[in-house]
């Protein structure tokens, strides 16, 4: 009876071994082992199996990671402060490396984009950072995706999200805003004017040269003049009109 016990038991223990020896990786994951403290390799996905009490495995999600970067206050090259935030988009390529090169890949790329954020937007001036955008984002994102390259991590995107100025700043470009359109609406009407200038000149030049356009033209005002709705129209009519339709005439 003591020895049916004592086989039960050691069945028993055989299944647990057994069954904490089989491991499954998803689609998106792996599996680094460690076989006493040595890496051998990665595994996955699917079903695979561990020597117990030898093996141990960490599993390294392959999914792209979305990290936001927390907001970093920030001085511009023209000394303006800014506060300015990204999200960093990331994955892990290659496991081994991302578990035996750096203690936690996730709290180091944080830094590294944290740090890159502050150094970065320092050196450039608060007119580009509001204007060109995609070009610091992908200055970014270079330079982060350098510096983890090495920890098997790839780098997919940087976004710049919000960038927070002071009020007095706010307002000062405001009015900076303003002082540009109206200069540019200064601009057109003068333009408008010289080209309006230019053609009344060629036009006096053409009434120069016949005199009969300028009566014409005299003529067709008073018809214009005449549609309106108006009870009495008197209209002076010089004698030069009548002598140049006399002259033709003759």
């Amino acid at each position: 009876m003591i020895i049916m016990i004592i086989l039960a038991i050691l069945f028993f223990f055989l299944i647990l071994v057994l069954l904490s020896s089989i491991r499954i990786a998803r689609e998106y994951e792996r599996g680094v082992v460690f076989r006493l403290g040595r890496l051998i390799d990665q595994k996955g996905p699917g079903l695979f199996f561990l020597i117990p009490f030898v093996d141990r495995m960490v599993k390294v999600d392959q999914r792209i990671v979305t990290m936001s970067v927390p907001p970093q206050e920030i001085i511009t090259r023209d000394n303006v402060p800014a506060k300015v935030n990204a999200v960093v988009y990331f994955r892990v390529m290659e496991p081994p490396k991302a578990i035996v090169e750096v203690e936690d890949y996730i709290v180091a790329t944080s830094q590294i984009a944290q740090t890159t954020l502050r150094s970065t937007l320092g050196q450039a001036d608060l007119d580009h950072l509001l204007a060109e955008r995609d070009k610091i984002n992908q200055q970014l994102q270079q330079i982060i995706d350098e510096q983890t390259a090495p920890w098997g991590i790839k780098v997919v995107t940087v976004e710049v999200k919000d960038v927070e100025i002071p009020q007095t700043m706010q307002r000062a470009m405001a009015r900076q805003a303003e002082a540009e359109r109206e200069r540019r609406a200064k601009i057109i009407a003068a333009e408008g004017e010289f080209q309006a200038s230019e053609k009344l000149a060629l036009a006096a030049n053409v009434m120069a040269a016949e005199p009969v356009t300028l009566q014409l033209r005299y003529l067709q005002t008073l018809v214009e003049v005449a549609s309106e709705h108006n009870s009495t129209t008197i209209f002076p009519i010089p004698i030069d009109l009548i002598k140049a339709f006399m002259g033709k005439g003759a």
